[in-house]
């Protein structure tokens, strides 16, 4: 009998963490590795936070800066081609995007700002395999007409 409860116990303690595991991987908030389209390699990494239902990424650290760009934007760029209060701000720390909502199985409804342009564009975000990647969709008017990077969650 005492064998049976321990393995319920196990089971349960098991199953639980699993539920948790996923609930972690439902949802877009986290850390996310932006990989450039070019290289392969991480350009920055984004946090994504939740408040009021509302889904925010900003940009936490900038990585694999080539000496030329960090001879002519510095060490810490500024988004010299925003506008309003984001013109010349640093991009370290800078909200990219905002006002996203959960819609179905997706995220949308809100704007991602592209600090090397400074266009804003419409976004939807859809997570893939198991919540480990994430398909960010930024568009003008048509979603078929914009453009899509594949971000990997951070561990």
């Amino acid at each position: 009998m005492k064998h049976a409860v321990r393995l319920a116990l196990a089971l349960g303690l098991l199953l639980g963490a699993g539920a948790v595991s996923a609930a972690d991987t439902a949802t877009p908030v986290g850390n996310w590795k932006q990989v450039d389209d070019a290289t392969g390699k991480v350009k920055s990494v984004i946090q994504i936070s939740e408040t009021g239902g509302e889904l925010q990424g900003k940009v936490i650290q900038l990585l694999n800066r080539s000496p030329e760009a960090i001879a002519r934007d510095g060490e810490h760029p500024k988004c010299d081609k925003c506008d309003g209060e984001r013109k010349n701000q640093p991009i370290e720390g800078m909200t990219i995007m905002w006002g996203v909502h959960k819609n179905g199985d997706a995220w949308d409804g809100g704007k991602i700002l592209d600090p090397k342009s400074g266009k804003v564009y419409k976004v939807k975000l859809t997570l893939e395999d198991g919540g480990q990647k994430l398909d960010v969709h930024g568009y003008i008017g048509f979603a078929m007409l914009g453009r899509s990077q594949t971000w990997q969650r951070e561990q």
